[in-house]
């Protein structure tokens, strides 16, 4: 009951099925059928195979489904395949937010390191979150590290809050870098008037992804690396999954 109130919050206003690719799949069109009958508002242009017969793959924003052909049996849960060693449902959820990420423009991020970085982490950040700040503290040994950071605004106490009024006036400064170190020691900022837009589009993608907290540190390629981690726990995590990437 639980799993199905979830799906048909999630799913209204989602918009109809999309078509079908050609040339057709025919279970995958009995799929997207049985799909769109026992949820009317899905939109599922992501409907897949998975390696299971009979078992498809769907997404609502960046949470994975898994249904049956007949659509009678849903869940939510790792596919893992212990043949080739890998989380294909962690694999699913880091390229959807590898998309929404890369749809980001980074002219709407503030980035510390250079850009031709070994490594290239994406950080929600909110000014006031004591670890966001223990981080940013850091930021001289990440980027020694060959770790560069970019930023993205998560004011936690949403629209209109101080904090949100905070990541405004670093927006709105003229050196958005030096205007972010200030803020993050606790110095307090000039009122500034800008197009903030960039800070609207961070808290959007953040509960697009369902952030519950700050700092959320993201991989490149879109995988969950932790909340605060410390600069050599940073660079081992980025290695770890370096070493792990599928090869072509």
């Amino acid at each position: 009951m639980l799993l199905r109130t979830f799906l048909c919050c999630a799913l209204l206003g989602a918009g109809p099925l999309a078509a079908g690719e050609a040339p057709r799949d025919p279970a995958r069109e009995q799929a997207r059928a049985a799909l769109a009958k026992r949820f009317p508002s899905a939109r599922s242009e992501d409907l897949r195979p998975t390696p299971i017969p009979g078992l498809w793959e769907f997404t609502v924003g960046v949470e994975v489904f898994y249904v049956t052909g007949d659509a009678r049996f849903v869940f939510r849960g790792e596919l893992l395949d212990f043949v080739a060693d890998r989380n294909l449902t962690d694999l699913r959820r880091a390229e959807l937010r590898r998309e929404r990420l890369d749809a980001v423009p980074e002219s709407m991020m503030i980035s510390f390191g250079p850009k031709d970085a070994k490594h290239t982490v994406t950080v929600f950040t909110d000014i006031d979150c004591a670890y966001c700040r223990r981080l940013h503290a850091e930021m001289a040994q990440i980027n020694a590290r060959g770790i560069r950071v970019r930023y993205l605004f998560f004011p936690r106490a949403g629209v209109g809050s101080e904090a949100w009024q905070k990541a405004q006036d670093v927006w709105c400064a003229a050196d958005r870098n030096a205007a972010l170190t200030a803020a993050k020691r606790g110095e307090k900022l000039p009122h500034r008037v800008c197009d903030a837009d960039a800070v609207l589009r961070g808290f959007q993608l953040g509960e697009a992804f369902r952030l519950e907290g700050t700092p959320l540190v993201l991989s490149a390629e879109g995988y969950e690396l932790g909340g605060y981690l410390k600069p050599d726990d940073l660079l081992r995590a980025l290695e770890a999954h370096a070493a792990r990437r599928p090869r072509d």
